[in-house]
């Protein structure tokens, strides 16, 4: 959930008016001994709930017909379960998994995406303390030679595996999964595999068994396990225990008490194999007695129409998204109305997480918000990880700029300590995982002695001068290198910043390269947009799209752009080339959440590296040198 919030134009003729929301505005205590710098909240934590699920249920004594979760069905209409009907069916499923012998050493694996029937099996395994582990699709639907979702198996090792629908994922459970691992469905069978239908997981339940199982459950207990996204190496799996849960909700709760003056309505896409979306924005409905609303749409041009029928329906008192998600979105506030009308009609907060969000955009959405309602929405962000269920800080101090990254959360200690010529953020807290699930030794690797979680990200204070300013992101140590000429290079900010200046026509960016005299950039380009821009004819290819006069002109001068305020071969970009070919999720290049290995990238394509820095691959885009 690395985020970095762009620069605010000035306003200087009159200060802009925000739609009134309570937001907390922590003020920290600092201290600094032998370089290492320290803050924290001055607020404490409030006590905390021993389990999640105790907010479900609070909730269902008292409000038990409020909607807790809806979803579409077959129809096209909305299929609503209220808090009483999940707590019911939540200590049914608990009763009928305690017979399968399932724990952590044999947790449930759900391998499908986000429906109420995920849910469900999700809370039932919580209710009754079995650990549960939701699998991104991708390593099962996308990938071609099941690696990840391999890997993920030997570290789990499940007793017991959820699908929705058996169909698609057949032809990964075969390849992957040992014959005596039972498969609950809602719908459909594997051949030669024991089935259990979900709807017999509601048949006769033994509901004392599965209270005297969710009494025997504590702060300790493991949750879920998720895991990371493996940008840089095999995902891990976290421990989430249900402490770090609770702590992180009563974070957010405490920096946005908003949630807790109005039940908080969500209309949300992301995936709950995800941190953001699985913990974060589904755990803030749950723990203030919201109602969330799952989208099954995307921000992509085939799936954001489901999202926007969705958001016509269904008026949010928040909206939290990814950038992609929010450039969809201002395109299509700014061309309707009755779109416009109903988003607007109760929202209060706007949130992004996962990348930086682009002047262009976020200006758009002021000026759509100021003509429609008179004032403009807040927009929020932050820093997190699935290590910590996943904040740490929030965007609450007084700065919007490009890296920001605001102050602790309430109950979050933060460290800077010098690694190299940077400022490694380090974090304690009940947020923060007790370690890997079966990895002593990377778990070790990433403890200070002193109990702190090193993130490995870069951080560095605002404003040197005054500590209450809060932090700002300064790019990933490891992504990190130096020039033959000794000069290093921070990558994150170089990236960062090129993404949101290339925006609508940039997906992301690798930079070259270790041990080379200079900077060059490998560009995949979102090709929808370069498509619209090229204006060939339809049946053009990508690689006439991209070698087209009007892209390439348009990328010459993005590069001439990003080379303005450069100082030195650290930051001046020398040339770029654009990749026709994606980013491969089984060659380890990118993650399932759009997570780039810039080394595995520049591992890969070694060959084509080589060639650029020799001059000799004829489609790369020199800089031009000014005097």
């Amino acid at each position: 959930m690395k985020t970095a919030i762009s620069p605010r134009p000035s306003d200087s003729l009159r200060a802009p008016r925000y739609r009134k929301v309570c937001i907390g505005h922590p003020e920290v205590e600092v201290s600094e001994v032998d370089g290492i710098l320290r803050m924290r909240a001055k607020e404490s934590l409030a006590p905390l709930p021993d389990r999640l699920l105790e907010r479900l249920q609070h909730w269902a004594r008292e409000k038990p017909h409020h909607t807790f979760i809806a979803a579409r069905d077959e129809r096209g209409a909305w299929r609503e379960v209220s808090y009483t009907q999940m707590l019911e069916r939540v200590r049914a499923i608990a009763a009928n998994l305690l017979g399968f012998g399932l724990s952590a050493q044999r947790p449930l694996a759900i391998l499908s995406g986000n429906d109420i029937e995920h849910l469900q099996v999700a809370l039932g395994a919580m209710y009754a303390g079995i650990p549960y582990c939701p699998v991104s699709p991708a390593y099962a639907l996308l990938s071609q030679d099941f690696a990840k979702l391999r890997h993920v198996c030997e570290v789990l090792q499940p007793g017991l595996v959820f699908v929705n629908d058996a169909a698609p994922f057949a032809r990964a459970i075969e390849a992957v999964l040992s014959v005596d691992v039972p498969l609950i469905t809602v719908r459909g069978t594997v051949s030669g595999r024991t089935r259990i239908a979900f709807n017999d997981l509601l048949s006769d339940p033994d509901l004392a068994a599965a209270d005297a199982a969710f009494a025997e459950t504590g702060p300790d207990t493991i949750a879920k396990f998720l895991f990371t996204s493996g940008s840089t190496k095999l995902p891990k799996a976290v421990v989430t225990t249900q402490r770090m849960l609770c702590a992180n909700q009563q974070m957010l709760l405490q920096t946005f008490p908003v949630f807790g003056q109005e039940p908080p309505v969500l209309v949300d896409w992301l995936p709950w194999n995800h941190t953001f979306g699985g913990s974060h924005n589904l755990g803030i409905v749950l723990y203030n007695g919201g109602s969330f609303y799952l989208d099954n749409g995307k921000p992509t041009a085939q799936g954001f129409a489901e999202t926007l029928r969705n958001l016509k329906e269904v008026s949010p008192t928040a909206y939290l998204t990814v950038p992609k998600g929010w450039e969809e979105l201002v395109k299509a506030l700014e061309q309707d109305a009755e779109l416009r009308e109903r988003f607007f009609a109760r929202i209060s907060l706007f949130f992004f997480a996962a990348a930086g969000l682009s002047q262009n955009i976020w200006d758009r959405l002021d000026s759509v918000a100021e003509q429609h309602c008179g004032e403009r929405i807040r927009m929020m962000a932050g820093l997190g990880m699935t290590e910590a269920a996943p904040s740490c800080t929030f965007t609450t101090g007084p700065l919007s700029m490009a890296g920001y990254i605001g102050l602790p959360a309430p109950g979050c200690e933060v460290k800077l300590v010098p690694v190299g010529d940077k400022l490694e953020g380090r974090f304690r807290g009940p947020h923060i995982m007790p370690g890997y699930w079966r990895a002593e030794q990377q778990t070790a690797e990433v403890f200070d002695a002193e109990g702190y979680y090193c993130s490995g990200d870069a951080l560095k204070l605002a404003d040197p001068g005054n500590s209450q300013f809060g932090l700002m992101f300064d790019g990933r140590i490891a992504e990190d290198f130096k020039l033959s000429s000794g000069v290093f290079v921070s990558v994150g900010p170089l990236r960062n910043r090129a993404v949101l200046e290339g925006s609508p026509y940039v997906q992301d960016i690798v930079v070259a390269a270790p041990d080379r005299a200079c900077l060059g950039i490998l560009v995949f380009a979102r090709l929808p947009e370069c498509r619209q821009l090229a204006g060939l004819d339809p049946h053009a290819t990508d690689a006439q799209v991209l070698a087209s006069a009007a892209v390439r002109d348009w990328f010459a001068g993005w590069l001439q752009r990003l080379n303005i305020d450069a100082q030195g071969n650290a930051s001046r970009i020398e040339w770029l080339v654009l990749l026709e070919e994606s980013p491969s999720i089984d060659q380890g290049e990118i993650t399932d959440k759009g997570s780039i290995n810039q080394r595995a990238v520049l591992q890969r394509r070694a060959a084509r590296v080589e060639a650029l820095y020799r001059g000799e691959d004829p489609a790369m885009l020199h800089a031009v040198h000014t005097s």
